[in-house]
């Protein structure tokens, strides 16, 4: 419960973050954005609606944040963060195919596919992802272990962490003070999640219809 009050009313929040560590409040924005595009086991960490209030008080002049300040370690933040998860995911599929134990409980098909998918659509996957909950945590995952090549995975990387964090800074710079929107963040928090998860709903009648 405190944990969907964090994400529902991280506008109130964070300002008590920001009226509590002034200038240390940039190293909080910069470590949430990063352990949740960089650690897998942290899907569930606020994104979209952090990077919208972060910006929102940018926009306020009694609040201490810069918007160019908080636009960069944004974008350092997520790429390193999507980067770090890469190779987290490559890691693993190091260890597991050397460990035969592990091998045990993989099933190297389901791997052989995984690495052939994102040989074909790992681009879009990846730039795509990005603006998904949960699931932009567990791609750049994938990523690796699937052996996309670093320097592939690495372009898309920037040009989706760029996009992501350019689209909810702008809508948060200029939208997020309007009162209509500050009266009601809670709905516009689940709006934002409503929304970027249409994408998987439309995959998934989509592969339906086919299978139909």
């Amino acid at each position: 419960m405190q944990l969907i009050d964090f994400i529902l009313h991280i506008d109130h929040h964070l300002v008590n973050v920001v009226n509590s560590l002034g200038i240390y409040s940039y190293v909080i924005l910069f470590l949430i954005i990063f352990i949740e595009t960089g650690l897998v086991v942290f899907p569930f960490l606020p994104g979209d609606s952090l990077i919208f209030a972060a910006a929102a008080m940018c926009a306020n002049p009694k609040y201490s944040l810069n918007i160019f300040i908080c636009y960069l370690i944004f974008i350092v933040a997520a790429v390193l963060g999507d980067s770090l998860n890469y190779e987290i995911g490559r890691w693993s599929s190091e260890k597991s195919e050397k460990s035969q134990f592990l091998n045990r409980f993989i099933n190297k098909d389901k791997r052989l596919a995984a690495e052939h998918f994102f040989e074909k659509h790992g681009g879009k996957t990846i730039l795509l992802a990005r603006f998904i909950p949960f699931i932009r945590t567990f791609v750049p995952f994938v990523s690796g272990a699937s052996k996309m090549s670093y320097p592939h995975f690495i372009f898309y990387n920037v040009i989706g962490g760029v996009l992501w964090i350019s689209l909810f800074s702008i809508l948060g710079y200029f939208f997020g003070n309007i009162p209509q929107v500050q009266d009601h963040f809670s709905l516009i928090v689940i709006a934002i999640v409503l929304i970027s998860i249409l994408p998987i709903v439309f995959i998934y009648f989509k592969n339906k219809t086919k299978k139909a």
